[in-house]
Parts: structure tokens; sequence; C-alpha cells
């Protein structure tokens, strides 16, 4: 008996911020790998998380959220995700169902239009959704564009997702796989770490300040013990946010280390000491280092 020969392509998942797309990666790779957060435009770059099916690998591209940017490090963002669905083999359109057709879910659609993979329409949180409304929904933003399919999942729960998994795989095209079957991501340990101390610092903080903040590794050493040392920097825009960030007596600082020194230890099966220090560096937002350490155009 013939085997059946090897299948591989990319999977852009787009759509406007907070619709559930870093969720929904974390789903299908089965980690968390993409930092999720209740507030839009968490994700600030394109991401590569790997899983195979069968004779099937799908690379999916987890992409900022599409949006009507001002500035010139939030344009980088929606390029970066225009540019992964321009790249892809097929796009997962992630609605919020909740929310139902918002301004930048329009916008979202008016921008895909010049893009020619096939896509398929992910209705996100029906679980939560008023029937009716997800059937109006559904109508409209199939009058909109078209959709190869369409898919009601959650997310968060899981329902849903591995019938999406399976067309999916079926629509990727004959070709040999790109990555080892082992692989997750693209990302470095180093990004991963940084990325988890910056989802702590968007859950602790008041609502505008972790949009001003980005983290780097600046160190990571392999002990003899088994353990990592890991030493992270946290730049700030302002000396206002960084005494935020600090807090009294140091106390904000130290339950965002524990925090994410708990996740890491986790995520790395072993004991993490975790070190962090905070920078001011007012137009951070501006400096070509930066774009380029969150792999962003320029």
């Amino acid at each position: 008996m013939q085997e059946k020969p090897n299948r591989c392509g990319y999977v852009a998942i787009v759509g406007a911020p907070n619709a559930g797309k870093s969720t929904l990666l974390n789903r299908v790779i089965g980690t968390k790998l993409a930092i999720v957060t209740p507030k839009a435009q968490t994700t600030r770059n394109r991401m590569l998380g790997i899983t195979q099916r069968d004779e099937v690998q799908m690379v999916f591209i987890d992409t900022p959220g599409i949006f009507r940017a001002t500035e010139k490090f939030e344009k980088a963002m929606v390029d970066s995700a225009l540019s992964g669905a321009r790249d892809a083999d097929l796009l997962l359109v992630v609605v919020d169902a909740m929310r139902g057709l918002t301004h930048p879910l329009e916008d979202v659609l008016v921008r895909l239009r010049g893009v020619s993979a096939p896509k398929f329409l992910l209705l996100n949180k029906v679980d939560k959704a008023d029937k009716q409304a997800l059937l109006a929904l559904t109508k409209t933003l199939c009058d909109a564009m078209e959709f190869e399919r369409v898919f009601m999942i959650s997310a968060r729960t899981g329902d849903g997702v591995d019938d999406v998994l399976e067309k999916v795989a079926q629509a990727m095209p004959v070709g040999p796989w790109l990555f080892p079957d082992d692989q997750l991501t693209d990302l470095s340990e180093r990004f991963i770490a940084a990325e988890v101390t910056r989802e702590r610092l968007f859950m602790q903080l008041q609502q505008e300040i972790p949009y001003q903040i980005t983290v780097e590794t600046e160190a990571w050493e392999e002990r003899k013990d088994g353990s990592v040392k890991i030493q992270q920097v946290i730049y700030v825009t302002s000396e206002a946010h960084k005494k935020i960030v600090i807090g009294h007596r140091g106390e904000m600082l130290k339950q965002i280390g524990e925090k994410a020194r708990q996740q890491l230890e986790r995520q790395q099966g072993r004991r993490v000491h975790l070190f962090l220090f905070v920078k001011v560096v007012e137009d951070w937002k501006q400096k070509r280092e930066f774009f380029q350490a969150l792999g962003l155009d320029y």
C-alpha cells in the first residue's frame, strides 16, 4: 500500500484585537506559547506554533490584531499581521462572536480582501453568544467575504477546535515538512521568558501602562545544579511608570517577579532564579533595536 505524501503549510490566525487568536494558537499547539490577557493588542509580533496530524505538519502564525494604527510602532505591528496573512496558505479569520460586527472587525475585512489565500471563518466564544445574534452575524460576515468554511468554536474550552484542525490539515499543500516533528515554535527560550514577564505586567498593572513597556531577557545562565538564572530588563517610558512598576518598597516588582518565576518553572520543569530590573528609555518605541528584537520592520 502506497504511503500518503507529506503535507505542510502556513496557517495565519488573523482578526481584530482581543478576538482570541493567541488563545487559539495555544489550544492547537497544546501548550502555552503566546501570552493571553483580557486587554487588546497584547500580541506585538508574529510567532509560529507548529503541530502535526498524521502526515501533515501545520505551521500556525499568530499575528497581532489588525486595527487602525497611527504610531510607527503600532503600524509595524499591523504590517506584521498583514504580512503573515499574505505569506500563508490558509487564513483563519477569528471573530469574537460576543462583540458582533464592530468597527475594528469591519476594518479587518477590508484589509483582508486583497489577500488571495482561502479563508476559514472561526466564530469564537460561541459558548457565551446569543444564538440568534450568532446566526445573523454569520450571514453578515459571509455576505461581506467569501469563506471556504465556517466554524463555531470556543478557543478557551477547546469546543470545535479539533474539527478546525481536521479541515486545516486537509487543506495543506503537498510538500516536505519544514520543521522537526518535536519543534513547537521558532521562538527562542529567551524571548518566551520575556513574554511570560510581560504577561504578568499586563495582568498586574493599570490599563495603559503595559502598552508603554517591553521586556528583554538580558542574560541566561545554565547552572550546574540543573536550574537556570534569568536576568531581564523591563523598559518603561518614564520615571513615573518606573515607580509604578516597582511599587511601594518594591512590592509590585516582587509580585510580578514571583508570578513570572512560577510560570517559568512550570514551563521549564526546573528551578528558575529570576532577576528583574527596571530601566527608563523614553522613546524605546522609536528605536530600531527594539523593533528588531520583536521581529518588526523598522
